[in-house]
Order: structure tokens, then sequence, then C-alpha cells
């Protein structure tokens, strides 16, 4: 199965989805990114934007997840930071 995560205007993760294997001909990424991606777009609309992310890591540095941003220069997933209540990065 291939991963899918749709990037909002800011590069911000909105959603994540699974391609059966069969819709991208079996091909491995980055063969596979330009067919599932416009499979997620038949599907959500043309003017939406996939990137195809890694459930074992593999490539794009970590699995993309909902909150997630994409840096497009590192072309790498990013997880959000969370900040701890009292704001306090150093001591939670």
């Amino acid at each position: 199965m291939a991963h899918f995560a749709q990037l909002d205007a800011n590069n911000i993760v909105t959603e994540v989805i699974v391609v059966n294997n069969a819709v991208i001909d079996d091909l491995s990424f980055p063969e596979s990114e330009p067919i599932g991606v416009e499979f997620c777009q038949s599907l959500y609309g043309a003017d939406t934007v996939w990137k195809q992310t890694s459930y074992n890591g593999n490539f794009r540095g970590v699995y993309a997840g909902i909150g997630y941003s994409y840096d497009p220069i590192l072309d790498v997933f990013v997880p959000p930071v969370i900040k701890p209540a009292n704001g306090d990065l150093n001591n939670g």
C-alpha cells in the first residue's frame, strides 16, 4: 500500500490516505508518486496538493501525520512542535 498526504496552502498535512498498489502499478517511490497524485486528485479535486509519504520512513524523513508540515526545500515532513501548557520549551 502507498500513502499520500494532502497539503493545504501552507504545506500543512490535512489528511493522509492509503492507495492500493494496483492503482500505482506496483511501482516504488519516486515513480509511483505522480500516478498516486493523479489518483488522489481524481477523488479530491484537481486543485488539491498531494505528496507521497512512507509508512516506514524510507523517504521524506518521517511518515506524515495530520498537522505535520512539509518542507519543500528539504523534501521532508516535519512533526509539529507541541508546546507545554506553561509555554516553556526547556522545562516542560
